[in-house]
């Protein structure tokens, strides 16, 4: 099965990273592009079939290792 994982920066939280991508951007003459955030992706095949029990622990690894809940939120996608 594959895993998916993408974190961003919470919708509330200041992008610093983003902010400058999209003024770069700007500058190569695309001002039509607003609100650019730069967050991360994660991609993992993990071996099993159990697709709930599966989630509940990549849930808690995205919790406590992938993701920073106080300034990010994440989306885990899986795929068998």
């Amino acid at each position: 099965m594959k895993a998916r994982i993408i974190v961003t920066p919470k919708k509330t939280v200041l992008d610093p990273q983003g902010k400058a991508v999209e003024q770069a951007i700007h500058h190569l003459g695309m001002e039509c592009v607003k609100n650019t955030r730069i967050g991360k992706f994660i991609e993992m095949d993990i071996e099993g079939e159990n697709l709930d029990l599966t989630r509940k622990k990549l849930d808690q690894v995205c919790k406590d290792l992938l993701s920073n809940p106080v300034i990010e939120d994440y989306r885990l996608e899986l795929e068998k």
